[in-house]
Formats: structure tokens, C-alpha cells, sequence
């Protein structure tokens, strides 16, 4: 594999398949990464063939640390129950099994958003923050995720909190942002009753805030009006290859 390179990360998307070698001592890719569309049918059968066709590109041996961020709740040991943006025939596959078969390596699969989280609190924006960290993905939905003085409490869907009589994400998202026309302020001012609602809950150190969106923070942080700091993700569109990197690092 590429030189500097500690392990390989693999991000699985609706539209994409990321995949790059990551230098986990400094937390960024050892190498450009590639992305491949998702197959139109993305069945583990078709899914399963890109991840080693990523593997095989960069010549990734077996005993490298493999990690693979998924877009569904990752139970080790039990199939997938839920699948919402990719084929629904992953559901009831055992996905790190399949994807070791197929690839010839053994893989660690982790959910999307909590190796982003990861990736977060590890190299970027809260690095060396002690306690209760929640990360939270705005795109189409919410993604989260809650890491505790450096350890992972996995397969968080705080999305999908009750606000205003819906799922969270459907009031709260960058997608409802947009799909309602919202303003900056109007915006800012249902963040804020989200993250009021988890600091309720969690009473947590600090929130970082991922997603595209967050690269405009200065637009709408000002109108989020809660008492946990809150900041944008450092390591953006990169922090699910890196974190699922690092997420296989640890897995013995």
C-alpha cells in the first residue's frame, strides 16, 4: 500500500464510493482518494465488488487495518434491520462478513456518521476535549454521533427525536432548509430547539456540526442560541474515510 499509509478507509454513500489510504498519526490521506458512482442498483453483491475494486486499485494487503463507513446501524455479529438509502436487499446481510469474503480482507464496518464523529474528535475540530463530544451531521437528514473521552457509543439516530410532533430531521435538516426556503435566522432558530433538546437530554461538552452546510457556519451558528459550545467539523467530506480508518485501527 501507499507509504505512510497505517490503514485504508472506505466511505459507502448513496450517490459515491470514497475509498483512500489514511496516515493515522496525522489524521488525512496518504494518497488522493477515488471515488466510484454507487452502482444504480446498489446490491451487497454490486457494493461489495467497488470496495475491493478499491482495495485491489491501491493494492491494499490483507492484515492492513480496513475500515468501511456504512449509511445504516452496524450491530457486529448480527445482520442489517434497516436500510434506508441504499438497495433494500442489504437488509438481513451480514455486512462485515460479506465484505471480507468478497474482498479478501478482513473488514471493520462502521456507521457513516459515527466515523465521522470519530474522525472528529481523534484529528479535527474536537481534538483533546475531555467528556460528552456529539457530533452531528446536516444534509438530508441528521446524522450524530456521541463519543465519550475518546470511546464510541455506537448507532446513535437522534435524527429521529420527537420536535414538534416529527422526526427531528424532517423540521431541522439542511434539506428542510431548503425544501421550506428557509432563512439563515428561521433556520438557526429550529437548530437551536434541536440542540436544546439534546443538551436536555445529554448535558454534553460540546457539539460539532458536520455536513456541507457546515462550511457556511458563519451564516447560521449566530442564531443557535444554546449554552454548549458549539463548532464546525474540521475534517469535512474526508472524516468518514479517515475515521473509518482509524475505527479498524482499534478493532483487535
Amino acid at each position: 500500500m501507499i507509504a505512510g499509509a497505517q490503514a485504508f478507509g472506505i466511505d459507502i454513500g448513496g450517490s459515491g464510493i470514497k475509498g483512500a489510504p489514511v496516515d493515522l498519526v496525522n489524521g488525512r490521506f496518504a494518497a488522493d482518494r477515488t471515488r466510484i458512482p454507487t452502482p444504480e442498483v446498489s446490491t451487497p453483491e454490486a457494493v461489495a465488488g467497488i470496495v475491493t475494486q478499491l482495495l485491489d486499485q491501491y493494492e491494499v494487503e490483507d492484515g492492513t487495518p480496513v475500515g468501511v463507513a456504512f449509511p445504516a446501524p452496524i450491530k457486529p455479529g448480527k445482520p442489517i434491520d434497516y436500510m434506508a438509502n441504499l438497495d433494500q436487499s442489504w437488509v438481513g446481510v451480514d455486512i462485515n462478513q460479506l465484505l471480507t469474503q468478497q474482498s479478501g480482507r478482513e473488514i471493520h464496518v462502521v456507521n457513516d456518521a459515527d466515523a465521522a464523529g470519530l474522525a472528529e474528535v481523534q484529528y479535527g475540530a474536537a481534538k483533546g476535549r475531555r467528556g460528552l463530544v456529539i457530533a452531528t451531521t446536516l444534509g438530508t437528514g441528521i446524522g450524530t454521533a456521541l463519543i465519550i473521552d475518546g470511546i464510541l457509543v455506537p448507532n446513535t439516530e437522534l435524527g429521529h427525536l420527537e420536535l414538534n410532533g416529527k422526526d427531528a430531521e424532517h423540521y431541522t435538516s439542511d434539506a428542510a432548509r431548503s425544501r421550506k426556503e428557509l432563512s439563515w435566522e428561521k433556520w438557526g432558530a429550529r437548530l437551536t430547539k434541536y440542540y436544546e433538546r439534546l443538551e436536555e437530554y445529554f448535558s454534553p461538552e460540546l457539539f460539532v456540526v458536520g455536513g456541507g452546510v457546515s462550511k457556511k457556519s458563519e451564516k447560521f451558528f449566530k442564531y443557535i442560541d444554546i449554552e454548549t459550545p458549539l463548532v464546525p467539523a474540521a475534517l469535512l467530506n474526508d472524516a468518514g474515510i479517515i475515521g473509518a480508518g482509524y475505527f479498524a485501527s482499534k478493532q483487535k
